[in-house]
């Protein structure tokens, strides 16, 4: 899953020995998405990888991140795990959240990876399409004395 953030956060690096003896180590930040309802994500990196990967904060970054929940001692707990960083040229808080890559040559908003419905008559044109007709203006008129002044409001 990929999504667009600003890091606000480095929440240090911790480093340990697990059961077996071996080494590991991992990085925590806390990111903000974009948008009207921006959502603060603490995002972390585990093993080696975590070497590799420099989020600083107040930078933007397109992050792909894989998410994983497990259970320990009857409560459950949700991991976002980073394995790429794309530190993006423009702000998109500037623009709203959208850019122009958003638009696809179908005439609609790239919209994050969810694929469209798709299937005879899924997104082609219009067409003829044959309107019901509509009554003339003149079955309008009460029946009264025929005049347009005996409307009921």
């Amino acid at each position: 899953m990929d999504f667009q953030a600003k890091c606000i956060q480095f929440l240090g690096e911790t480093t340990g020995t697990s059961k077996n003896g071996n080494p590991w180590r991992k990085k925590e930040w806390v990111v903000e998405t974009f948008g009207q309802f921006a959502r603060k994500v603490k995002i972390q990196c585990f093993g080696d990888r975590s070497a590799l990967m420099n989020i600083e904060p107040g930078r933007n970054y397109t992050l792909s991140v894989d998410l994983e929940s497990r259970e320990f001692n009857g409560k459950w707990y949700t991991d976002v795990n980073v394995f790429r960083v794309e530190e993006m040229s423009h702000d998109p808080s500037m623009t709203g959240g959208f850019n122009n890559s958003g638009y696809n040559n179908g005439g609609g908003y790239n919209n994050g990876g969810f694929q469209q419905p798709q299937g005879p008559g899924m997104n082609q044109p219009m067409g003829n399409i044959q309107q019901p007709p509509y009554p003339q203006t003149d079955s309008f008129v009460s029946e009264g004395s025929g005049s347009d002044e005996d409307l009921p409001f």
